[in-house]
């Protein structure tokens, strides 16, 4: 969208409405430039063919006549005015005085009309006081904030997505952003602006929902760094996520980091249950890292056999859902991948590859004693 934001004075509107236009078509040809672009236009369509009776001020004024005059005589011999009204019946026909058609066909038989002044008995021919003038003018002006603005839009052809188009126009419409006249504003607007409202929507309420998930946590390990511990897992849960993307080569849009936000309470909750029990036995007197192990090997298998339905549940709708699904699915299936393999499997064979080092060492020590003894 190109609006001009300064005020314009009466005289300098039409060499607005060019430089608006002007600007307009640079935008269409950089669209028409894009493969994947189609139906490119503005929202003020094209200008169309006008005639205008231009009157001389100077010759109207030494003939005795206005433009009331002009306009009032010209409307009554084209359009045609009420002189009264003939009832017959309850019917009330309105009779209508004007030029026959045949006096009225052609453009030039307006210039052929009188003019009479309505403050005198004077007439003048209208070809005297006025000219007749072709011209080109936009029949549609549309404003935003009361400031004229016309809008580039275009649709993407079937398989592709608005986004490739616009990162494809994208350097060139900076291009043209940097050297806009003084007071001329471009906004890129369509779905580049709603995914924009909606990242920052979405953000919002992602921030409020890990505070609150925080809080609820704090209140049920009465701790204040043990929620911390839970959040910990879920770096590598955007970090799958993100891997997923690129390696497919998906887009990351808004229902991307939808899929990534929708991801950190699955991982959040994994995490929650796996600590639970290793605090429950903990607290029942085994050491920490036996805890690990034993929690591990109790909450993988179910962590398991729930991130394997919900991956293997997603891969048909990322392979045939479209282009709207594939990104949240992707996103899904990556992040809860890489989070369930570093937050669940890799800790519980690490602990349990020490735990046996540290038995085997001690076993060997104990039979070292022995021996010397």
């Amino acid at each position: 969208m190109i609006s001009n934001q300064a005020d314009v004075a009466s005289d300098r509107e039409l060499e607005d409405i060019r430089t608006l236009r002007a600007l307009a078509g640079k935008i269409e040809d950089i669209f028409h430039a894009v493969p994947r672009a189609a139906r490119v236009h503005n929202d003020w369509d094209e200008e169309s063919a006008t005639v205008r009776l231009e009157i001389d001020p100077g010759r109207a004024n030494l003939a005795g006549v206005t433009n009331s005059d002009v306009a009032s005589s010209t409307t009554a011999a084209v359009s045609g005015f009420t002189v009264t009204t003939l009832r017959e019946g309850q019917k009330q026909i309105p009779v209508v005085a004007r030029l026959r058609i045949e006096e009225r066909a052609q453009l030039s038989d307006i210039q052929n009309l009188y003019v009479y002044s309505a403050q005198s008995t004077q007439k003048v021919p209208l070809v005297q006081i006025s000219s007749i003038k072709n011209d080109l003018e936009s029949q549609r002006i549309r404003r935003q904030e009361h400031f004229r603005t016309i809008s580039v839009e275009c649709t993407p052809a079937a398989g592709a997505l608005s986004s490739e188009i616009l990162s494809a126009a994208m350097p060139k419409l900076l291009a043209i952003q940097a050297s806009l006249p003084p007071g001329y504003k471009m906004i890129i607007g369509g779905e580049n602006a709603k995914q924009v409202e909606g990242f920052r929507n979405l953000a919002a309420v992602m921030a409020i929902s890990i505070a609150a998930i925080f809080l609820a946590l704090v209140l049920q390990f009465n701790h204040a760094v043990k929620p911390l511990l839970v959040f910990a897992a879920v770096p590598y849960g955007i970090m799958g996520a993100l891997l997923a993307l690129f390696i497919t080569g998906t887009p990351f849009g808004f229902m991307a980091f939808l899929g990534i936000a929708s991801l950190i309470g699955v991982i959040v909750s994994h995490v929650i249950v796996l600590f639970d029990l290793i605090e429950e036995m903990h607290e029942k007197g085994e050491p920490l890292e036996r805890a690990l192990v034993d929690a591990g090997i109790v909450r993988l298998r179910p962590v398991l056999i729930t991130v394997g339905a919900t991956v293997l549940a997603l891969f048909p709708l990322a392979l045939h859902g479209g282009p709207l699904w594939k990104p949240l699915c992707y996103s899904q299936i990556g992040g809860l991948g890489v989070a369930t393999f570093i937050t669940s499997v890799v800790p519980s064979h690490i602990t349990s590859f020490k735990i046996e080092n540290k038995n085997a060492v001690e076993n060997g020590h104990e039979q070292q004693g022995l021996g010397g003894q």
